[in-house]
């Protein structure tokens, strides 16, 4: 434990905060993850205590530097010596473990600093988890990191581990051994990560390094990306999130690292609303968990739906073979698993391939006359590992399969270790994938050890089999996702910043609507004509200027969605029309905003109505937003979402992924839109947020994508900014 008093309390920090640099970045990280030697700071005598059961995971398991226990109240802890402060340790320091109570946590940090320690790993909870009182603490605690350039995993978490045979650090009080393998596991809560090492253990998932984070107040997602994608011993990357934190560094960092090594995450909890309505449809849409799924997948990441779900395709994963296409042979022994794995393989969007003539040739060779050589192959009830063997041979060599799903049910009379032999031989060969299905045997069966040693999973049940075997052509494909640059276009940028300027200086967070019209065409976005007017004389004026028919909105800072207040009347075909509607907007919302103005715009309807929007979100950051628009666009929630910056994948992505997309290729004998200029409007948007990034929230609703031949308009839009705090 710290002592009270500190020989050098208020010395001069001995290093600059960490460098900024990548390479600065990672190896400011090696004083948590590789240490040449620890302190465990209220390291206790006591067994069953977090202290001394972290000293004991450290010693048991074989960490390779010295392991020096402090606290002031202990003269010995499992047998070694223990020091009261440690600055009374005679060697340097690189890591140190805080496991003393929350009010010592500060003190103890700035003495760690004071020694010259370049990384702490907090355990001890009572921080920002638990109000403003842990907040100031935790504050206080990055304030000593930054001072004495110390990085920082917690407060309020388990640990931090590392398999290497030159390190075997296992700096955490999870109570299970971890086999050394190429699978690095980040979990943002503590106690679900003493499962996860369990569940690691039991499954035979091997890990290289473990993190729990906890509050995370300075390493973060992004940062262990950035550190496990420069790992070489480092496969695969696990997440259990539950919020990014930095969601466009995140998305930028995992874009990159997703296409050599895969990303699983697991993703709980929603964004957190504000206590302000959204101004906009895409602020009321943002905050759904489709939108969570579609980022994740825009920055090459699998997101998996339960824990099982994500250790069921991580020991696939471990195996390092991926499927070329999603054609899927299933081998088995029984009818029913058969059919049951073929439902299950179509339900996953995978395709049961026909085999070759020369390979069904083959098999009828030597397989009795009830077997079924189609695909699914069924060897019948007799087959034993001979069968098997053969069998799997031939399939495996067809150039119709992609990967294979085995299966097999015990019956009394066959080995099912030497059926399992025989699965691992062609699975380890790692020409295709292979996973095996052996359902009801107990887990102590010698089959089941058999794979477990080889590293072959083992699924218990063909739907199971056949998620994972989807799970590993959805790798491969956002592997294998296209590269290109996003476009820069020639727009007038300093326009834009001198009418954002101006909301700022009168500290408006809603821009007036010839703002953001001026903001759109400096984008080099359409705008329907159109003209803002106060009395009936200008309204004559500007249908003289733009012509009939017209359409009347009701312009004012008190009403939002205009269209569900009867403030959008349309198809004004001539002067009459025109000064009734006048008339009537005034009528209905005159006493309520007494400033209000009438916007006059040209009407045009030929074409499909679509809605652009622009969200903050306090968990995902900025997110642009495509589909389906009017009046319905809340009900039918046909939008797809993706965090800002885009790239033209992004852009085409979105386009194809609305669900009513048939409307844009022409349906019911009307013509196409223009897809191309739909993708491009997301990326002009896409460069303005890069521009300007005050904006948070837009809505171009609807924007009218004209078909083929006619020209596409934003019919109506409203834009919220960031005013500085």
């Amino acid at each position: 434990m710290a002592s009270k008093q500190s020989k050098k309390r208020g010395a001069t920090p001995s290093r600059a905060p960490q460098s900024k640099t990548l390479a600065g970045r990672l190896k400011s990280l090696d004083a948590l993850f590789r240490p040449r030697s620890i302190a465990v700071i209220g390291a206790g005598r006591t067994p069953n205590t977090i202290g001394h059961e972290i000293v004991r995971n450290l010693v048991s398991a074989g960490f390779t530097g010295p392991v020096y226990p402090v606290n002031p109240n202990a003269g010995v802890v499992r047998s070694m010596h223990c020091y009261a402060d440690i600055a009374l340790i005679p060697g340097e320091v690189d890591l140190a473990i805080l496991v003393v109570p929350a009010k010592y946590v500060v003190g103890a940090a700035r003495e760690c600093g004071e020694k010259g320690v370049r990384g702490l790993v907090c355990i001890t909870a009572g921080f920002a988890e638990v109000g403003a009182a842990g907040a100031e603490r935790q504050r206080e605690l990055m304030e000593v990191c930054t001072m004495y350039g110390m990085r920082l995993i917690g407060p309020n978490c388990m640990g931090i581990l590392n398999t290497a045979e030159e390190f075997k650090m296992n700096a955490s009080f999870a109570n299970s051994r971890l086999m050394r393998g190429e699978a690095a596991f980040m979990s943002q809560s503590g106690a679900l990560g003493a499962v996860i090492l369990n569940d690691a253990e039991v499954l035979g998932l091997g890990m290289s390094m473990f993190a729990s984070l906890g509050n995370r107040p300075d390493v973060s997602p992004s940062d262990l990306l950035e550190y496990w994608e420069a790992d070489a011993a480092t496969k695969q990357i696990l997440m259990y999130l539950e919020a990014f934190g930095e969601p466009e560094r995140f998305m930028a960092i995992a874009r990159r690292v997703s296409r050599h090594k895969p990303i699983l995450v697991v993703k709980s909890g929603r964004s957190a609303r504000g206590a302000r309505a959204a101004i906009s449809h895409t602020g009321s849409l943002a905050g759904s968990e489709v939108a969570v799924d579609s980022l994740l997948e825009q920055c090459g990441v699998l997101r998996m739906n339960s824990m099982k779900e994500l250790f069921a395709l991580a020991s696939a994963v471990q195996a390092g073979c991926y499927p070329k296409g999603r054609r899927v042979a299933i081998v088995t022994n029984a009818g029913g698993p058969g059919i049951l794995a073929t439902d299950a393989c179509v339900a996953e969007g995978l395709e049961l391939c026909d085999l070759g003539a020369n390979t069904r040739k083959k098999l009828e060779a030597f397989l009795p006359p009830e077997a079924s050589t189609a695909n699914p192959v069924d060897l019948i009830a007799s087959a034993d590992a001979t069968s098997f063997d053969k069998s799997l041979a031939l399939v495996m060599a067809d150039k119709n399969v992609d990967m294979v799903l085995a299966i097999f049910v015990a019956p009394i009379m066959i080995d099912a270790a030497s059926v399992a032999a025989a699965f691992a031989k062609h699975a380890k060969s790692k020409r295709k994938p292979l996973l095996a299905c052996l359902p009801g045997l107990p887990e102590s069966s010698a089959a089941l050890e058999l794979l477990r040693r080889a590293e072959i999973p083992n699924y218990s049940f063909p739907g199971d089999a056949a998620q994972v075997l989807a799970g590993l052509v959805q790798l491969r494909e956002l592997r294998e996702r296209p590269e290109e640059p996003a476009p820069k276009f020639r727009v007038r940028k300093k326009r834009a910043r001198d009418l954002i300027a101006a909301a700022v200086e009168e500290k408006r967070e809603l821009l007036k609507d010839r703002e953001v019209t001026g903001i759109l065409e400096a984008y080099g976005l359409p705008i329907v004509p159109s003209a803002l007017v106060n009395n009936r004389e200008e309204a004559l004026a500007a249908a003289r200027r733009i012509g009939f028919p017209l359409v009347g909105k009701v312009v004012a800072p008190e009403i939002i969605h205009k269209s569900d207040r009867g403030g959008v009347l349309l198809d004004l075909r001539n002067r009459e029309d025109l000064l009734t509607a006048y008339d009537t907007l005034e009528d209905r919302f005159l006493a309520e905003a007494p400033n209000m103005q009438v916007l006059l715009q040209a009407m045009r309807s030929n074409g499909v109505e679509t809605f652009f929007g622009v969200a903050s979100d306090p968990l995902l950051g900025r997110m642009l937003a495509f589909g389906l628009g009017g009046v319905h666009v809340e009900i039918l929630k046909d939008v797809v979402f993706r965090l800002h910056p885009l790239t033209p994948l992004d852009a085409r992505d979105m386009v194809e992924a609305v669900r009513g997309k048939a409307l844009f290729e022409g349906a019911r004998g009307k013509p196409p839109v223009n897809k191309e200029e739909l993708a491009e409007v997301l990326l002009r948007l896409s460069q303005m947020l890069t521009d300007n990034p005050e904006i948070a929230e837009l809505d171009l609703n609807p924007f009218l994508a004209g078909y083929r031949g006619e020209s596409s308009f934003v019919l109506d839009m409203r834009c919220r900014i960031q005013l500085p705090e």
